[in-house]
């Protein structure tokens, strides 16, 4: 009998241990954000122009510098606003591009831009659509937005 209760007590421990190892892997579905707000493309500009064309979107850059305190701000609050995510997520391939590196330094050139952070509207083929510069609150963002889409 006491053989008996330490197999079941064994089989508990061991089925209890493998519940706790599947419960800690949950499904993750690749169509949900892991963070509220925006998500950016990871890709170069030429990229993000192919894919804004096959998705018949526009794209947004957001075109910033490390020393830039309001690219901070807006990256710290705006960018990781639900609503913002939401809306600009849905209607734009977004891009992040330091200025000062490489790549950055030739979308600084080619667009004349001189003061960070400047917001780039562009259709698939690199031509502006709308153009904006500074701090905005989630909510003002959200309508640079609206506006950037109905130019």
């Amino acid at each position: 009998m006491n053989m008996n209760k330490s197999i079941k007590i064994g089989s508990l421990i061991v089925i209890m241990g493998a519940l706790i190892v599947v419960s800690a892997f949950k499904p993750f579905d690749i169509n949900v954000p892991v963070v509220p707000g925006i998500q950016f493309f990871s890709g170069s500009l030429d990229k993000a122009k192919a894919k804004a064309k096959k998705e018949k979107k526009l794209i947004f850059i957001d075109c910033y510098t490390t020393w830039c305190g309001p690219c901070k701000m807006m990256t710290k609050k705006t960018f990781t606003d639900k609503a913002v995510g939401e809306y600009f997520n849905k209607n734009f391939i977004c891009l992040k591009m330091d200025m000062e590196l490489t790549d950055g330094a030739k979308i600084r050139a080619e667009y004349n831009i001189d003061g960070y952070p400047t917001y780039l509207f562009m259709d698939a083929s690199g031509v502006v659509k709308h153009r904006e510069m500074g701090y905005y609150e989630p909510k003002e963002f959200l309508e640079v937005g609206k506006t950037a889409l109905s130019n």
